[in-house]
């Protein structure tokens, strides 16, 4: 009798989940479930102008050029002025600018660059973009406080608050009302028509769209006659190896699109990777590596197979490079440490010195 109700008490807990289950993924058959709280929370960690979903914390300017100097300076310098590798972070603004809120080299044509402290007028997006992405190799393992102190060190190197501030989400909002160009967003486009920004509601473009007898698209290009192309060097050395901007390789005749190409190429052979090779990839991908080297080509860093024959039998020596970083080896542009383990950096060194290999 204890089992017949065990049983009958059972199947109805069931009955009830399932009835319960089916009425949350109502709302999207057959698309899994929804969300629950903390999921959404690891995911909900942007920071909006009026700083909602700014965390507690704080940091100070002399914690923050720690942090700084031993994770950020590798690719924007010390000074946050460098613009070797990313653009400049700061300069050009001026006391009367954070008086005014509106930096008055943005309309000097003479002025040789734009900042970012020159151009952002949100104190939130420096933090939430500092908070998401930074430092390059290892985006978001910055605490919070940590994120507080490299903010307040950039607002000091920007003449903003003083060397001993401390900057919390208790003033943040102040210091907002110090940006130098907070006065220059303009809201009138009306793609942010919220009364939180003070924008339009009227939309930003009055085209009607055409639906009948309408103008043939007109398709624009540019292209560098022959005797022109590589007159000054080939332009893609000339670019930086990251941002959007790369230059076309004027060593090379202009490839003409839809051109049918005719190419053999011998099907090679199957190798089988080793297992040193195995672990050294896995690696690499984990680490991000292969964002900045590729295994036959230079990206930012150089090439894998480069490394090996320079470095051929070194694997101490290229454990310490991959953890220390450095530059001035192959050139300026700074690799900064890695965070990875001694275990993984021996790893990926063993199979460069080994030749790098498959």
């Amino acid at each position: 009798m204890f089992k017949l109700r065990n049983a009958f008490f059972a199947t109805a807990l069931l009955a009830c989940w399932g009835a319960a289950h089916a009425q949350l993924d109502a709302k999207y058959p057959g698309v899994g479930r929804e969300a629950t709280a903390k999921e959404v929370a690891a995911w909900d960690i942007d920071v909006r102008p009026d700083f909602k979903g700014l965390p507690a914390g704080s940091g100070t300017v002399a914690k923050g050029q720690d942090i700084w100097e031993a994770k950020c300076a590798q690719c924007h310098g010390i000074f946050g002025e460098s613009g070797e590798v990313f653009s400049p972070l700061v300069g050009g603004v001026t006391p009367d600018d954070i008086k005014k809120g509106r930096v008055a080299n943005l309309m000097n044509a003479a002025y040789p660059g734009r900042t970012t402290f020159m151009k952002v007028p949100t104190l939130s997006t420096i933090w939430d973009y500092i908070n998401r992405a930074m430092p390059w190799t290892a985006p978001k393992s910055l605490a919070t406080d940590e994120v507080y102190a490299v903010v307040a060190f950039l607002l000091n190197l920007n003449g903003i608050v003083p060397e001993d501030f401390t900057l919390s989400d208790k003033n943040i909002r102040e210091v907002q009302g110090r940006m130098p160009n907070r006065n220059g967003m303009t809201t009138k486009h009306a793609l942010w028509p919220g009364n939180e920004f003070g924008g339009s509601s009227s939309p930003d473009t009055r085209n009607v769209a055409c639906m009948k007898d309408c103008v043939p698209e007109v398709k624009l290009a540019s292209f560098l006659p022959d005797f022109a192309r590589n007159a000054h060097g080939n332009l893609a050395e000339q670019n930086r190896a990251v941002g959007a901007q790369h230059g076309a390789d004027t060593t090379r005749p202009e490839a003409k699109v839809g051109a049918p190409v005719a190419v053999a190429v011998a099907a090679p052979a199957k190798v089988e990777p080793s297992a040193g090779a195995k672990a050294a990839s896995a690696l690499l991908q984990k680490n991000g590596c292969t964002a900045c080297h590729g295994v036959n080509n230079k990206i930012v860093g150089p090439a894998f197979s480069d490394i090996a024959k320079k470095h051929a039998g070194k694997a101490d020596y290229l454990a310490g490079k991959i953890k220390s970083g450095g530059s001035g080896v192959w050139g300026a542009i700074p690799m900064p440490p890695q965070t990875l383990s001694d275990a993984e950096a021996k790893t990926i060194a063993a199979w460069l010195a080994s030749g790098a290999g498959k």
